[in-house]
């Protein structure tokens, strides 16, 4: 008796949407670096190891300048000449590259030195109370010093009257988003991330508040011109609109 084994042919079947499911994995490998380190990530954590200030600086003035166009696009605050690029965008660059990168690197790596090594849960909690009571303070402080001379002002009573209207509600939601975003950063993030991640939170947060105070500004223009800020054509009318 034989038994006859035949061939079996094995043909690959075409996945559904393989295509896209190939873009995407080749999307995230080129940010992440997949298992190598040619990512765009794996990059820009190593020029922030090697030029960690210069790489700060141009990480922050970038998103600072990015957020203002953002905030001014939702908000659809648009400047006299009817764009959303106006001339508070390179004053935010300027504020991010030379005002609160060189702040941040140095408070971060002064919290960073004096938790170095301490992983126990009253040592992560003593790191959030400092950052909250201590970094938060002088940032948030300096960043509303550094909008009240944007926005024009040029006294020191204009900028006093800028920072104490401000600085509780600036506090409020540092006190509401630092101790959860630093609490991740401890648990998830090894510490040569945690500015990149930083800066993302910051920059969500950032574009937020900006957007809503720019609205709250253009509401509050439509209402002492024009009651309810619309002309006959149904327009908002150009008083809405900067002068710079």
């Amino acid at each position: 008796m034989s038994v006859k084994f035949e061939k079996e042919t094995i043909r690959d079947t075409p996945i559904a949407g393989g295509r896209k499911h190939e873009l995407a994995h080749e999307i995230g490998e080129r940010l992440t670096g997949g298992e190598g380190a040619a990512g765009y990530l794996a990059a820009y954590l190593k020029q922030l190891q090697e030029n960690p200030l210069r790489t700060k600086m141009l990480t922050s003035g970038t998103l600072s300048a990015t957020q203002e166009v953002l905030a001014s696009w939702i908000a659809h605050d648009r400047s006299k000449h009817g764009h959303y690029f106006s001339s508070r965008v390179p004053k935010m660059a300027i504020y991010g590259a030379f005002v609160s990168a060189p702040l941040g690197h140095v408070l971060i790596s002064i919290l960073q030195k004096l938790f170095a090594g301490r992983t126990s849960l009253k040592a992560k909690i003593l790191q959030i109370l400092v950052s909250n009571l201590i970094i938060s303070p002088i940032q948030n402080s300096v960043y509303l010093v550094s909008m009240a001379i944007i926005a024009g002002a040029r006294t020191f009573h204009q900028v006093r009257a800028t920072v104490r209207a401000g600085f509780m509600p600036v506090m409020k939601v540092s006190w509401i988003t630092s101790p959860l975003a630093l609490a991740f950063a401890q648990q998830f993030l090894p510490e040569n991330t945690w500015v990149p991640f930083f800066n993302i939170v910051a920059f969500v947060i950032g574009t937020y508040i900006n957007a809503h105070t720019k609205k709250k500004r253009l509401a509050a223009l439509r209402k002492k011109h024009y009651g309810d800020g619309r002309s006959n054509s149904g327009r908002t009318d150009e008083f809405s609109r900067r002068d710079y």
